[in-house]
């Protein structure tokens, strides 16, 4: 079995530098943990997990809390790429992570006793209803959270610059020559209020109006009702020239409702999405979108969750914003000459 000292002596280094890129410690060069953890691979390392949780206190497992009630679940690209980013980040510093539930062996518990149960140094909250009375018990314990795309007071939370986003996206639209834009948007989150605010904002700015109408709700992710509302905008008397989606999968409902109509994209109606899944970047014609870091999303909830994990006192518990990109695509046609 490969020790430490066999790593450090390959390595060039002290066997404490070894411990430290192993163990995830911050007071090391990114250079060299690197090429520890490189060696450390290539020689077969593996560390004694029972010795070192003795050794720390810490399980090294970090929670992740993930309940989708629209039944996408982790084929939903969004949240898949942002989790798949958190835990390619945890295992770099060396973390297991574990979804909970909140059954044992087909006895209920709560959240906050899942993870208890199972251990967890910390969790990653996304995709839940936050006022959840359940959800509510283990963000005021001890039990360290970092949550996504949702911000409570004395908690460190990542989250998306929906507001900034939301202007991006009306502005590049309203560019295209649109007065008449239609929002469909999702149920009633933080997130959705911000987007909303973005919405109504950037339009105030541009100096356009829109009637009350042209504003609808449906659910995230729900396609069949994204399609029922897109047609209720388009029997409207003065039908919107382009309407924005809750998100891209959201869309793909609205584009079945006009294609049924007999209506083409863009020429006759323009829409636009908002997330940058994958698809929405294969669709014919491709989705005008507001793309979402989705990795760094994932790697900051990591690094911030394991900091305040393994340093406490010294975590700063903030909002880390993080800006999202847009995508032109080609759904939205130019009215202007």
């Amino acid at each position: 079995m490969v020790s430490m000292k066999e790593i450090a002596k390959k390595c060039n280094v002290s066997v404490a530098s070894v411990s430290k890129a192993l163990n995830g410690y911050s007071d090391i060069s990114e250079e060299t943990r690197k090429m520890i953890l490189k060696t450390a691979s290539e020689m077969g390392y593996l560390p004694n997990s029972s010795a070192r949780t003795l050794k720390t206190k810490r399980s090294y497992n970090i929670g992740v809390m993930f309940v989708d009630e629209a039944a996408s679940g982790l084929t939903h690209d969004y949240f898949n790429h942002v989790l798949e980013s958190f835990k390619r980040t945890a295992e770099e510093r060396g973390y297991d992570i574990t979804f909970t539930s909140g059954r044992i062996s087909g006895q209920k518990l709560s959240y906050y006793e899942h993870c208890r149960y199972r251990g967890v140094d910390g969790v990653v909250i996304a995709c839940v209803d936050f006022y959840a009375d359940e959800v509510q018990e283990l963000i005021r314990s001890e039990i360290p959270v970092v949550t996504i795309d949702h911000v409570f007071d004395g908690n460190i939370a990542v989250v998306s610059n929906n507001s900034q986003g939301m202007e991006e996206l009306v502005t590049y639209i309203y560019n295209q020559g649109h007065r008449r834009i239609a929002y469909i948007h999702g149920d009633n989150t933080s997130v959705t209020r911000m987007r909303l605010s973005g919405f109504y904002r950037t339009l105030q700015r541009l100096g356009v109006e829109i009637p009350d109408a042209y504003v609808k709700e449906c659910p995230y992710r729900d396609a069949d009702s994204a399609a029922k509302v897109t047609g209720e905008l388009l029997d409207l008397p003065n039908p919107p020239t382009c309407i924005l989606y809750p998100d891209d999968y959201a869309a793909i409902g609205g584009i079945n409702e006009i294609r049924e109509r007999g209506l083409r994209i863009p020429e006759d109606i323009s829409i636009a999405g908002y997330d940058g899944i994958t698809i929405a970047k294969i669709l014919e014609p491709k989705l005008t979108t507001l793309c979402q870091d989705t990795v760094a999303i994932g790697r900051i909830a990591a690094e911030k969750l394991i900091d305040l994990i393994e340093n406490p006192k010294t975590t700063l518990i903030d909002r880390f914003t993080v800006d999202g990109t847009l995508f032109k695509g080609a759904s939205v046609r130019r009215l202007l000459p």
